[in-house]
């Protein structure tokens, strides 16, 4: 299995009183699959996976699998500090008709060496034999920061199903060493969305990220202008995108609550706020961040999907 395009970590929508809110999963789907996007990584960081129960992270899943009827690929994010859910999550995942796992590493009790880690991908992987697994490797938050290429050894004689990494890190060097590990035989997907350009440059067919689901055709202007051999077009999309970025994880911040808040309210879906011990955005900032939005004209152009340099 190669995963390519734009893979869009989603948000998980809840309730004004923070209850999960699964009946907006549907049509947030079908949305961002109108805009563009080829893929779904669900319970990620992005989708505050760490902080739902486990009842919630199988009614995402099998929200979204539903939702995404099989147009396109849906990525199951099961880890858990407690091996037995993570087990209980990749089974479920199975059951429902995800196309492919992943895990983040445990958190708090981290793993001391790369086999230990290993141990524990093989035990949930094994645990749903017939999907591909990818690793989940963001080592600024998860504080597991193995070298990846010596994870992919590893994986080769002890994870059939191992399929590759989700790279959200910036040492593009390290990401490029995996992807020529085993003449290619893994699937390198790159997960910081404000440095596509560069994974591209490097050979990424294949991109994780938070900004997708509400301005995939921003970054798709990055990936068809790279493609075309357009490089100073595609720097100019890609300055853009960047600046988006800086400005939602920034002032007023933060990104992912911005985007909760602000942006997907924009494009008609109310999300609720983040969970905590996330924190909420209250009204000056909200009102800040239309504001700009609406001054630079970002605003009009997500919920249009028609950006321009």
């Amino acid at each position: 299995m190669k995963l390519t395009g734009l893979v869009a970590a989603t948000y998980t929508p809840f309730h004004a009183d923070g209850t999960l809110n699964a009946d907006l999963i549907s049509p947030m789907i079908d949305h961002m699959i109108d805009r563009g996007v080829a893929g779904f990584y669900i319970c990620g960081s992005t989708g505050e996976g760490e902080s739902l129960t486990l009842d919630e992270r199988k009614q995402v899943a099998e929200a979204t699998v539903s939702a995404a009827k099989g147009r396109v690929p849906v990525v199951v994010q099961a880890g858990h500090n407690s091996i037995d859910s993570a087990c209980e999550l990749a089974r479920h995942a199975a059951e429902v008709g995800a196309d492919a796992i992943s895990t983040l590493p445990p958190t708090y009790f981290k793993p001391s060496t790369p086999e230990l880690l290993m141990e524990y991908i093989a035990k949930v992987a094994g645990s749903a034999p017939d999907l591909p697994y990818y690793y989940y490797h963001i080592p600024r938050l998860s504080g597991v920061a193995f070298d990846t290429v010596n994870l992919l050894k590893l994986a080769k004689t002890s994870v059939p199903s191992f399929a590759g990494i989700k790279f959200s890190d910036f040492f593009l060097a390290e990401m490029m060493a995996c992807q020529e590990f085993d003449d290619g035989r893994y699937d390198i997907l790159f997960g910081s969305d404000e440095m596509i350009l560069g994974a591209l440059a490097t050979g990424a067919k294949g991109a994780v990220g938070s900004c997708y689901g509400f301005a995939a055709p921003l970054w798709l202007k990055i990936i068809e202008t790279f493609k075309a051999g357009n490089i100073e077009e595609a720097q100019g999309w890609m300055r853009k995108a960047a600046r988006l970025v800086r400005f939602i994880a920034g002032d007023p911040g933060p990104f992912q609550g911005c985007v909760k808040q602000v942006i997907w309210p924009m494009l008609g879906f109310d999300v609720g706020a983040l969970r905590l011990p996330q924190p909420a955005m209250d009204k000056a900032a909200i009102d800040q961040a239309k504001r700009w939005l609406d001054e630079t004209r970002f605003g009009e152009e997500i919920v249009s999907g028609n950006f321009s340099l």
